[in-house]
């Protein structure tokens, strides 16, 4: 489906560019929090408002994605709270980190789209006027950044959804709707993780380890360490999931249940910590079989957190990268820091990605390098479904879509 000249809303014809005053969304409020499929509710809202830099996106897909669950639950932090802190009056939470839509209007100062654009939207935004951007310095790290349609409002679980115009950037020709809707959050974030922190970024032939490789997050980093010339090595739970590693760019998968030495690491003066660096050194020699030589990883993709960061640590090459994004089995992390400072290895914190870099994973995308592993597709009225399955570690492999305005699967590619 190209841009078009109108579009079907709730039953009644509009015409692109028309904004009507309410809008479908779904939503959660703090009365109640808790299990997503509770938590999410369809509603009827007005309309955003959109400010001199915004784009107002007609939604046509969306991603599911972990935030939104948080967002449900109210925990780690009550996003309706927080924002009402800062200022904002809304008392509900529209959610929604992934998009793919159309621009249906533009700010006064918005130059570079136009009205009928197809487009995917990252999740960084930010302050326009916050200093250290005005600097020219990475956005990502500014004091106002925030992560689109969680710790913003409006994002992409409603019929029109408010963006910054710098969030924006082309759909993919090929792809459906569902399929651009799904990636971008995920997407841009491995990327950053793989290609954004100097000089530790993939070079020819690097091993890249990707801990939970058949996962959102995962299966893009195998497809992207690949396309960057690197060679990734899958870790998974489950033995179904080792050819989807292997068709995803993997060179070689390590099923973690064949260790038994996960969680925080013993102390080094006690009898425990024999049977812990066997354990390690065991997992480290399943990475030289399957190069047929003994390399180490010189960046390690990391997200788990507490029950393999150890691990991570202690594998990790001379002068390489253990790079993380999330904490899944928890925070409390512990290392053996005589491998780490002696052997002059890197821990690195990273968080979604910049406009450069979310233009970069994007391109891959269009070139058709990377897939946006698309699994699942469901309706508007699942988005709370969808999240419970993600809630309780039961979605499909890849990444989950839902439709918003697009009214079937398989549109949208072209």
């Amino acid at each position: 489906m190209s841009a078009v000249k109108e579009i079907y809303e709730l039953g009644e014809t509009i015409e692109l560019g028309a904004v009507p005053e309410k809008m479908h969304a779904f939503l959660v409020r703090q009365d109640r929090f808790g299990e997503p499929r509770d938590a999410w509710k369809r509603e009827v809202i007005p309309t955003p408002k959109i400010g001199p830099k915004d784009v107002l996106v007609y939604v046509m897909a969306s991603g599911i994605n972990y935030n939104n669950v948080w967002a449900a639950l109210g925990y780690p932090v009550d996003v309706i709270a927080d924002r009402q802190k800062k200022g904002e009056p809304e008392d509900f939470h529209a959610g929604g980190s992934d998009c793919s839509g159309i621009v249906w209007k533009v700010g006064d100062q918005v130059g570079d789209w136009k009205v009928g654009d197809e487009v995917v939207v990252h999740s960084g935004w930010w302050e326009p006027d916050d200093p250290w951007v005005l600097s020219g310095k990475d956005p990502m790290l500014a004091p106002s950044t925030r992560i689109w349609g969680y710790q913003t409002n409006y994002g992409s679980y409603c019929q029109f959804s408010r963006a910054q115009s710098h969030q924006l950037k082309s759909k993919p020709k090929h792809l459906t709707w569902e399929q651009s809707g799904c990636y971008m959050l995920c997407a841009s974030t491995a990327y950053r993780m793989l290609m954004g922190w100097q000089p530790n970024i993939i070079e020819k032939n690097d091993v890249v380890l990707v801990w939970g490789a058949a996962g959102g997050l995962g299966s893009l980093a195998l497809q992207i360490t690949r396309a960057c010339g690197g060679r990734a090595i899958a870790v998974i739970s489950d033995e179904e999931k080792r050819q989807f590693c292997l068709d995803h760019g993997a060179v070689g998968v390590i099923n973690r249940k064949d260790f038994n030495h996960w969680g925080q690491m013993p102390n080094t003066n006690s009898p425990e910590y024999g049977p812990w660096i066997k354990g390690a050194r065991s997992f480290g020699k399943a990475i030289w079989e399957i190069l047929g030589e003994r390399v180490n990883p010189r960046i390690v993709f990391e997200h788990p957190g507490e029950s393999t960061l150890p691990t991570s640590g202690f594998i990790c090459d001379t002068g390489g990268m253990i790079v993380i994004c999330a904490g899944t089995t928890g925070y409390n992390i512990t290392m053996d820091l005589r491998y780490h400072w002696m052997m002059q290895k890197r821990f690195q914190g990273s968080h979604l990605s910049n406009d450069d870099q979310a233009a970069a994973v994007n391109q891959l995308i269009i070139e058709k390098k990377v897939d946006p592993c698309l699994s699942e597709t469901y309706s508007f009225d699942q988005i709370g479904h969808a999240h419970q399955l993600m809630h309780e570690n039961k979605h499909p492999y890849g990444n989950m879509a839902c439709l918003v305005n697009a009214t079937e699967k398989n549109q949208g590619a072209r």
